[in-house]
């Protein structure tokens, strides 16, 4: 921000700056936002911040996000306990209980592999995996990974590890999007399809 504003405004665009997906035009806005609310929405905004960080944790068993030791997902006895979805982040749960068709549990890594950013085995929750699936009871284990070089490797090594303790592992399809255009698809897309199509 110029240096006609005030500190603590220029201070506090960079702290939305800093989150992701978040610009500093967005900042800006979000900055100039806060300073138009009243001082009670301030402070429960702020409160809710710290109310989050503080009582949000991991849940003891598949390491989504909850208030609780474990989460209801995990606590749901109409849960297929037996069939393990991998994904990278918390969101991706989300996005699968929007579906309304999984029945089974998850399990969350909180990141991908990416040595070249200092993302090795030991940062991400593996080790909590591999005790899950060594306590029996699981058959198959989804890895739900995005289609990205940094996926991609986080699937194969998962996989390898998995491979020896017996249980079925799979992975997503994927391929054209519902709707989509060959024209405009690329050629990894289009080479997805193919790998992973259907008979009829």
């Amino acid at each position: 921000m110029a240096d006609h504003n005030a500190l603590p405004l220029v201070i506090l665009a960079e702290k939305f700056a800093s989150l992701p997906g978040i610009g500093m035009k967005s900042a800006q806005r979000l900055a100039y936002h806060v300073m138009s609310m009243d001082e009670a929405s301030v402070r429960a905004f702020a409160q809710a911040l710290i109310d989050a960080k503080k009582n949000v944790r991991c849940c003891k068993i598949c390491q989504n996000l909850t208030e609780r030791e474990v989460c209801p997902i995990c606590s749901d006895d109409q849960r297929d306990s037996g069939t393990i979805c991998v994904v990278e982040a918390p969101k991706d749960v989300t996005a699968f209980e929007r579906t309304r068709e999984y029945n089974g549990v998850y399990h969350v890594l909180h990141g991908l592999l990416s040595p070249m950013d200092g993302i090795t085995p030991d940062k991400l929750r593996i080790r909590e995996l591999l005790g899950r699936i060594s306590g029996g009871g699981v058959r198959e284990v989804i890895m739900a990974t995005n289609p990205t070089v940094e996926g991609d490797a986080t699937a194969m090594y998962v996989a390898n590890l998995l491979k020896p303790l017996g249980v079925k592992v799979s992975r997503l399809a994927f391929g054209l999007p519902v709707g989509g255009m060959l024209e405009y698809a690329d050629e990894v897309t289009l080479f997805k399809a193919l790998e992973n199509r259907n008979l009829l």
